[in-house]
């Protein structure tokens, strides 16, 4: 990789955590309590590296393809897998060999698959629920209102170990709507708590991207998602990679 590629992609990581750290001052808030995700698709394991090498070492992927062809590049590097975009229960078995968390469980039909895979290869595998707190028909996500019925039922299957929430904000230029999807992210996770449900930690709630990010840690993120401000913009609009029905 470039010098020069890979200089700005440090000096956009850079900003990144100048943004986190400055929103988490203004809002009483310590930076430490925020995890930055690599969100990389589309992003060539080459630059992923000028990243891991400053010591960041979750990565978000959405699509199978791509972590199958980024996985032997990377495989030496340490780090945490995570599956940010819709899975299909057909390929629960081939993301089980990559992935250490997979974000967007959305359906009980999706998390009884993940549990007998798992029974077979006697192992867990840590997971966050996805909600559809902007809801938008292209986004996948369980319904804000069914979200705590599949939490209930997730938490019987003892091979996942539920560990958060996960959204996408909706993509407006009205602050006021953004930060409504992460309120409803942050009601769930109080409402689950308050239940004492056995088997389940929510603390983790990943919402905020490029962005939005601002918002989210005001709202009580701690994990964004961050790709287009740290490796550039990717040859499409983010509305075209989220519209995950498109």
């Amino acid at each position: 990789m470039e010098n020069e590629a890979k200089n700005t992609v440090i000096n956009n990581l850079r900003q990144i955590q100048r943004r986190i750290e400055t929103t988490c001052l203004q809002c009483g808030r310590a930076p430490e309590e925020i995890s930055l995700l690599l969100a990389t698709k589309t992003v060539s394991a080459e630059k992923i590296k000028s990243a891991t090498e400053l010591g960041y070492r979750l990565v978000g992927e959405n699509k199978l393809q791509e972590i199958q062809s980024k996985f032997p590049d990377l495989y030496r590097e340490n780090l945490q897998w995570h599956m940010i975009g819709h899975l299909q229960t057909n390929k629960v078995k081939h993301v089980l060999k990559y992935v250490d968390v997979i974000q967007s469980v959305d359906r009980l039909r999706l998390a009884e698959k993940l549990q007998q895979r798992c029974e077979f290869l006697d192992r867990t595998v840590d997971i966050f629920i996805q909600v559809n707190t902007s809801f938008e028909e292209s986004k996948f996500g369980v319904e804000p209102e069914k979200a705590f019925e599949l939490i209930r039922q997730v938490s019987k299957l003892n091979h996942l170990n539920i560990k958060g929430l996960m959204t996408i904000g909706i993509l407006s230029s009205k602050d006021e709507r953004v930060r409504e999807c992460f309120r409803h992210l942050k009601d769930i996770q109080k409402k689950v708590i308050e239940s004492g449900l056995e088997r389940v930690d929510v603390s983790q709630l990943s919402m905020g991207m490029s962005g939005d990010l601002e918002i989210a840690i005001e709202e009580g993120s701690t994990m964004i998602r961050v790709g287009t401000a740290i490796f550039g913009e990717r040859p499409y609009p983010d509305s075209y990679y989220w519209n995950e029905k498109a």
